[in-house]
């Protein structure tokens, strides 16, 4: 499935009449907590996401790593496997892939960033060959279920704690 993360000006003019969402100056801390991390074999800065878990890691180095709570793909969507983080974005556009228009008949074909309806939140951080991203959400409840397409799910306070700590190319190692 891909995902369609672009910028397209105008297309719904209705939709932004929506209150937009805000990148948060000061990110809530509340959900990220530095833990240990028992496998030292990864770099600092390197993500890796617990699927079962429904937990996203940063590691930080000397055994530890800041844990978010994240929303992963439902049954038959989750993946596990490498990928690098490819793009980063603020305020993303989406265009639902079609396997999400089929099951979502009325959504519309483009919902602009920045926008209340807009389900990547705050921010994105897409991976390697554009499927999946890392982003926030306009569904903070469905964050620590198994509720997606693929994508790791953030609440948009820890999409935007984690954007300025991740760079492109950064290693994003998905287990199951």
């Amino acid at each position: 499935m891909r995902y369609a993360f672009r910028s397209l000006a105008g297309v719904f003019p209705a939709l932004a009449l929506l209150l937009p969402f805000a990148l948060p100056a000061a990110p809530a801390r509340a959900s990220m907590e530095v833990v240990a991390f028992g496998d030292s074999g990864y770099a600092p800065g390197t993500i890796v996401i617990k699927t079962s878990e429904r937990r996203l890691y940063l590691m930080i180095g000397g055994g530890q790593a800041e844990r978010f709570p994240v929303g992963v793909g439902k049954a038959g969507k989750r993946w596990s496997g490498f990928k690098r983080i490819e793009r980063k974005m603020l305020h993303p556009d989406w265009a639902p892939p079609s396997e999400v228009k089929h099951d979502i008949p009325g959504i519309p074909d483009f919902i602009k960033g920045g926008t209340a309806a807009n389900p990547l939140g705050v921010a994105a951080l897409v991976m390697t060959g554009g499927d999946y991203a890392i982003h926030g959400t306009n569904r903070p409840q469905s964050v620590g279920g198994f509720v997606s397409y693929g994508c790791i799910r953030m609440l948009n306070g820890d999409i935007a704690q984690l954007f300025p700590q991740v760079s492109v190319g950064t290693p994003v190692y998905v287990e199951p």
